[in-house]
């Protein structure tokens, strides 16, 4: 099947953008939504993933595809510049790994259990997508474990003895300094058969570990041996239909362990096709690949570049050089979570919000081109980009046509500025791993989206429903509010070997997602608020805590926040890793002295001064009322801290979410002080 993007056109109605379908309303439910401009897509013809492959390979074969930065130094740390490879090497190099695993499994040498499963365990590479794409092409399950998963979490981060036995993996794609690990684990998990290395070995790492591996029952490989194992039985791609199972696809697991969601070729190739409508990007446009491909949202970004004939450049995996890897790549379009735009946005006001005339610059050439873009949409300016933005632009490559945000809320106000800023189109969407990451996206150039996250996708409807217990209501008025439930042929049909979970997911044929969201007058959603996270504070008030740390998050000073509630008390605190950035100016002001955003020792003298925290949470609760939370919903006393939530100490998710039970446990002798104090006073003083 052949899939091409569908433009956007150059005048729309921005006040209708998605429609109710007539007689769909019920008690309780709102009616179902649809996208007003593309309607919905036909559901009986369905692209599979090799026809997402081959969409793109037949637009041109000998574009570039896979690009990385080979390391040209270790001392100093160095990498070059990008090198390539074309959509026709890249095809014969997933035939070749899709036939050795293929082989493989037929001779018994791996076994699945009622799915052929092949595990992934890498940060983002080239490798990591040729994998995927012989999977793909030779009717073969992929199952991405998180590279970021911390100490040991690989062996017991599910609810299962492993994801490995769960997932039934008997062969591991990895990385070299992986393996110990793996081998380490294996008497544990007599599944794993073989493990394959994406690097080559040195004579004695290779001796050592394969006969480690011997003594343990498993296999260990080079890539490059897999590959000339395929090539010495090289068979045609096999037969996928959209029915067929692709994935296995694990959810973060923020407040229970984590579920396999079962996810076809159909479900994510659709998904894919959807983010083609409205899509305009330059022939082998380019992508900046570093969010984790475990997670369905880059899964999908990527998917949907093969799609248009695009291309993937593979960051360093530093985050600290993500900016030289942008720098160098010069990508077309940025996929991003609300933590890196907001640092992008913290960044570039305390850089261009100074005194004196480069200040008043700064703050006029906001104040016009935002003024221009909520009458136009327009976010381009002749005059102010030469002069003022056009360094911002060239901080992510300077070619930037579409940045993508998902994954949480973000405020309308960061949209905005990154909207002029950047001067591109900046998309905010909804999506979950149930729904392949989509769900909803805001149109190009309407004006007033911030905030939103935009009306249905082409392949999806979308419901409200009632929540009586949180008193919201598909009546309520200016807005209909409730769960957001969602259908559509990139909505998964059950979680993996958990019949339960599935039962309290999908309900007469919708994904109930959890999200509380409203609907605009003009067909855009909203998220507003969680079904669960939600706790009673002692006078009664319930709170959804979720929701209180998404209003505080888009503070210039917040880089994390953990909000925290006890049902024996009347009021929230909270835990504020601040932005240096931000920070310094203002424990400079309170304390009459300069501090450095980068001078850590006065950093920390300075959050332990009561004067230094009480002023912010000051302008915490200007943002808390600026947002319209209610008094019990506000934080109340504060501790502060520069050892952020991570991944290595479980206090966040491998896609960067708040554990809230492990997040307390690390600050819990803090927190348990800061009640001691007793009730505070109206004006929170007592700190």
């Amino acid at each position: 099947m052949t899939v091409t993007n569908i433009p956007f056109p150059d005048k729309f109605d921005y006040s209708i953008q998605s429609i109710a379908v007539p007689g769909t309303k019920r008690p309780g439910q709102t009616a179902h939504y649809r996208n007003a401009l593309y309607g919905l897509v036909d559901v009986n013809v369905l692209p599979t993933l090799p026809d997402i492959f081959d969409n793109g390979y037949n637009i041109n074969p000998d574009c570039r595809l896979l690009g990385h930065r080979p390391l040209v130094s270790t001392n100093p740390l160095k990498f070059g510049p990008y090198v390539w490879q074309t959509y026709k090497q890249v095809d014969g190099r997933r035939r070749r790994i899709g036939s050795a695993l293929h082989r493989l499994f037929s001779r018994g040498e791996l076994q699945g259990e009622d799915l052929e499963t092949v595990g992934i365990w890498s940060q983002n590479r080239p490798e990591w997508q040729l994998v995927e794409l012989a999977l793909h092409a030779y009717n073969k399950v992929g199952v991405g474990l998180y590279d970021t998963l911390g100490k040991d979490s690989v062996g017991k981060i599910y609810s299962w003895l492993s994801s490995i036995n769960h997932a039934h993996l008997s062969i591991i794609f990895t990385t070299v300094d992986h393996i110990p690990a793996l081998l380490k684990l294996a008497p544990k998990v007599a599944v794993m058969k073989m493990i394959v290395s994406f690097d080559s070995f040195s004579p004695d790492a290779r001796k050592a570990l394969v006969a480690w591996g011997e003594t343990v029952g498993v296999q260990v490989k080079e890539f490059s041996e897999l590959e000339k194992y395929g090539e010495e039985h090289l068979i045609p791609p096999l037969p996928v239909s959209p029915d067929t199972v692709a994935s296995l696809c694990y959810t973060s697991g923020t407040t229970s362990q984590p579920k396999g969601v079962v996810l076809t070729h159909g479900n994510l190739a659709s998904s894919a096709y959807s983010n083609m409508f409205g899509m305009d990007y330059p022939p082998n446009g380019s992508v900046l690949s570093y969010l984790p491909l475990a997670h369905i949202y880059e899964r999908v970004v990527e998917l949907t570049t093969l799609a248009i004939g695009g291309c993937i450049g593979f960051s360093t995996g530093d985050n600290l050089r993500l900016l030289e890897d942008a720098q160098m790549l010069k990508p077309h379009f940025f996929p991003a979570v609300p933590r890196v735009l907001n640092r992008v946005y913290q960044s570039a006001m305390a850089a261009g919000n100074v005194p004196g005339l480069k200040g008043a610059l700064f703050r006029a050439a906001v104040r016009a081109k935002l003024d221009q873009y909520h009458a136009t949409g327009v976010s381009t300016h002749p005059f102010w980009d030469a002069l003022v933005f056009r360094k911002v632009r060239a901080v992510l490559g300077g070619n930037l046509l579409l940045v993508s945000t998902g994954s949480a809320p973000i405020s309308a106000e960061v949209i905005d500025f990154l909207k002029i800023a950047l001067f591109c189109e900046i998309t905010e969407g909804y999506g979950m791993t149930e729904n392949c990451g989509v769900c909803t996206h805001t149109f190009k150039a309407d004006p007033d989206c911030g905030g939103t996250i935009g009306p249905p996708q082409p392949v999806n409807e979308l419901k409200l429903v009632d929540v009586s217990s949180m008193n919201y209501t598909v009546e309520d008025k200016p807005n209909p509010r409730g769960e957001l439930c969602v259908r559509g042929p990139n909505c998964f049909t059950k979680y993996y070997k958990d019949e339960k979970n599935t039962r309290e997911t999908l309900k007469d044929g919708w994904i109930h997602t959890g999200d509380v969201a409203e609907v605009d007058p003009q067909g855009r959603f909203k998220i507003i608020d969680r079904v669960k996270n939600i706790m009673k504070l002692s006078q009664g008030e319930y709170v959804a805590l979720e929701k209180v740390e998404n209003m505080y998050v888009a503070c210039p000073l917040v880089q994390q926040i953990f909000v925290h509630g006890d049902s024996m008390q009347s009021y929230l605190l909270a835990v504020l890793v601040p932005d240096p950035v931000t920070l310094a100016p203002l424990a400079s002001t309170v304390l009459g002295e300069k501090v450095a955003s980068d001078d850590i020792p006065a950093l920390e003298k300075a959050i332990k001064d009561p004067r230094v925290v009480a002023q912010v949470l000051g302008v915490l609760n200007k943002e808390a009322k600026k947002n319209r939370l209610a008094g019990y919903e506000t934080i109340k006393r504060l501790h502060i801290s520069l050892d952020p939530f991570s991944i290595e100490d479980n206090t966040l998710t491998p896609t960067f979410k708040v554990r809230r039970k492990d997040a307390f446990a690390k600050y819990a002798t803090e927190l348990q002080a800061l009640y001691a104090l007793g009730e505070p006073n109206g004006d929170s003083s007592k700190l």
